[in-house]
């Protein structure tokens, strides 16, 4: 079952910035508040299925497919926190900017948490197989166009409410979806990188000198 009991504060601080965030009392104290009505907010709930590679429809570009290389099988998922929290992000919005920032990055920190809870129950229930990390539309030349194709296969917009827009942004926005290869060999633990992600060249960390830490 996925659950989420607590959030992982320093990586909530580096999705508001970083080093340039200074912790100190009244931080602490917005983070409590922030904390507090994200979990109270959120409904995770994840989707997963396994598929016999290869699978054509999925397998778009060439980044994926050396992803996915040496995998005779992928799970395929999707993760959301539920509209609520995107809820709950649009009115601080409005009333206060600062609580705003701290929910968007809380929550940030949180739908990766719930799939990383995905990634241990996809794990365990496939024992004697090897996971690949988590591989997203977006990622390098992995078309977002993609996010539609995922939903349709996990039936997502009936049984957890997850759907995506015209632009194909998903709806709610605190979610997620990825493919992951899983192998009959150990595979290299090879961390993510700028060079895969759709935000290299945009992202405020890059810009510091810095990472996401994925």
């Amino acid at each position: 079952m996925i659950a989420l009991e607590k959030l992982n504060r320093r990586e909530a601080v580096r999705y508001m910035g970083g080093a340039r965030v200074e912790m100190n009392e009244k931080m602490e104290s917005l983070l409590n508040i922030c904390e507090a009505q994200l979990l109270k907010a959120a409904r995770p709930k994840v989707l997963y299925k396994i598929i016999e590679l290869p699978y054509e429809e999925l397998l778009v570009g060439e980044d994926v497919r050396r992803h996915l290389e040496g995998c005779p099988r992928a799970a395929i998922m999707c993760a959301t926190l539920g509209a609520e929290v995107d809820r709950l992000i649009r009115v601080a919005q409005v009333r206060d900017m600062a609580q705003a920032v701290a929910l968007d990055a809380l929550a940030s920190t949180a739908i990766e948490q719930v799939c990383r809870q995905a990634d241990e129950q996809l794990a365990e229930e496939n024992g004697g197989w090897y996971l690949t990390f988590r591989f997203s539309p977006g990622y390098g030349d992995y078309p977002i166009t993609l996010q539609k194709t995922f939903l349709r296969l996990l039936d997502a917009p009936r049984k957890i409410g997850l759907s995506v827009s015209e632009s194909c942004l998903l709806v709610p926005a605190k979610s997620v979806t990825a493919i992951a290869g899983l192998s009959k060999t150990p595979v290299a633990k090879v961390r993510r990188g700028c060079a895969v992600c759709s935000l290299r060249e945009t992202c405020k960390y890059r810009k510091n000198g810095d990472h996401c830490g994925f």
